[in-house]
């Protein structure tokens, strides 16, 4: 997705002047927008045969809002990832229209941050819901979480889908 720096704007609920809470706290919330070009179609990614915003974006969109919306409320070294999505694409969005994705935080349990997800659309004279749903994120240390991801092959020692511990491996 193309953006300039200016496209991604984000408001943070819980601040106070000169001072920031530590840690993500509900309220917080983000938004990122998108113009849809012929490359953000479905027909262009594969996942069906009509020029319209293909539906993976729009979760992409949600998930960028997410990820912004507590960045700079984690530790040094730490990260969040998203863990599951629940969405609802509720009408075609033409290329040449833009999109913005809002997410805001509703709660903290542990470790996991519960999002409010929602896209709407401007174009021309329609604007109105694209899309609305629920996206879970998990906070993690980077490293540790990387290090998850190392690459599989024969004598991996690695734990997770490829090592030692997967019995689907042996």
């Amino acid at each position: 997705m193309q953006r300039s720096p200016s496209e991604t704007a984000v408001r943070q609920a819980g601040r106070h002047a000169g001072r920031q809470e530590p840690g993500p706290t509900a309220g917080l919330c983000a938004r990122a927008t998108l113009e849809v070009t012929d490359r953000d179609t479905a027909l262009a990614l594969g996942t069906g045969d009509v020029a319209v915003l293909a539906t993976p974006l729009l979760v992409s969109l949600c998930e960028e809002a997410s990820y912004q919306a507590v960045a700079d409320r984690l530790g040094p070294g730490k990260t969040t990832v998203a863990s599951r999505v629940q969405f609802d694409h509720l009408v075609p969005v033409p290329v040449g229209s833009t999109v913005a994705a809002e997410a805001t935080l509703e709660r903290v349990e542990g470790r996991r941050l519960v999002f409010t997800v929602s896209v709407t659309l401007r174009a021309g004279d329609r604007t109105g819901l694209v899309g609305a749903g629920r996206l879970t994120r998990v906070m993690v240390d980077r490293d540790v979480f990387l290090s998850k991801a190392a690459p599989c092959g024969p004598g991996s020692d690695t734990p997770g889908p490829c090592g030692p511990d997967d019995e689907a491996a042996r």
